[in-house]
């Protein structure tokens, strides 16, 4: 057995302690052991992470998957501890297309976009997965409702704020606040395949809007909407990425630069890299919310000089 310390990676020491309830009789068989969504919350790692430790305790035989359950202790069911699964069983009366988007929304805010499928919304809902195409027709209509949701929930004002740059400005930072709350969400929205969400399709109005009658053209009026969405878009496509490091190595973007300080040191110490090794010296701070915020206005002062042309 391999010795656990704070040297073992993070799914080692899941496992570990996961085998540990299942040998001790904690976790009895038939006993559902905790989903990758509740080691996340409870362990503090990324979804690739608790997905890891479930496969290792799956190719150790001390788990199994039941349809409609989730991940259960494997063995014979000491009589009278459960009832058998019937995967056949309808859905609870009442659930509806909301409540399905609900929990992949909540699915994916939590453990990222790779754990979500039909399979586990099924089993988080506690339903037959088959049944759940009652309410979408599969996952690429799903997706949609999700980020009709996530841009609904965050309505844009009923009026504008006086000028053009206060009104981009105002609808960029709703965004970014958006995409801040669901990480994901950057990886479902495209600028040449736009996802036609009625809820998302308004953020593009709104920036039209704005724009209207200062003499540009159609063309650039278009342009200039979508440069602003893409440059908050390809910013928060980093923030599901920095959630998965940070839980990963328990480390934060400041103290992941400390640590790898002696690293940095030593690749500029040769001198082939003179002005990166001046800023390094300086007080500069670089991190998705600076390249949000020196982007965004760049952009801004880039519409002010085409209007006053």
């Amino acid at each position: 057995m391999t010795e656990i310390d704070e040297s073992t990676p993070p799914y080692l020491r899941i496992v570990a302690e996961l085998r540990s309830r299942i040998t001790t009789g904690e976790l009895g068989p038939g006993d559902r052991v905790p989903s990758t969504r509740q080691i996340v919350r409870q362990w503090g790692v990324a979804m690739a992470t608790a997905s890891r430790a479930l496969t290792a305790l799956r190719q150790e035989d001390l788990v199994r998957a039941v349809p409609g359950v989730g991940m259960v202790v494997t063995g014979t069911e000491p009589a009278g501890r459960a009832e058998p699964v019937d995967v056949r069983r309808v859905p609870a009366r009442g659930m509806t297309r909301d409540q399905v988007v609900r929990t992949a929304t909540g699915i994916a805010d939590a453990e990222g976009l790779p754990a979500l499928s039909m399979r586990r919304i099924a089993t988080e809902l506690d339903v037959p997965t088959m049944s759940l195409y009652r309410y979408v027709r599969g996952k690429e209509q799903l997706l949609l409702l999700m980020a009709d949701a996530a841009f609904a929930a965050h309505r844009l004002p009923r009026t504008f704020p006086p000028g053009w740059r206060a009104q981009l400005d105002l609808l960029c930072r709703l965004q970014w606040s958006i995409y801040r709350r669901h990480p994901w969400l950057a990886q479902v929205i495209s600028l040449t395949r736009p996802v036609m969400a009625p809820h998302a399709v308004a953020h593009t109005e709104w920036a039209l809007r704005a724009l209207a009658g200062h003499g540009l053209d159609q063309h650039t009026q278009l342009h200039l909407a979508a440069a602003l969405a893409n440059h908050v878009r390809g910013t928060a496509v980093n923030l599901e990425r920095e959630a998965e490091a940070e839980q990963d190595t328990g480390l934060t973007d400041d103290e992941w630069m400390v640590a790898q300080a002696d690293t940095l040191g030593a690749l500029l110490a040769a001198g082939e890299f003179p002005h990166l090794a001046r800023l390094t010296r300086s007080t500069v701070d670089l991190n998705v919310e600076s390249l949000f915020e020196f982007g965004l206005q760049r952009l801004l002062d880039g519409i002010a000089e085409l209007l006053e042309r």
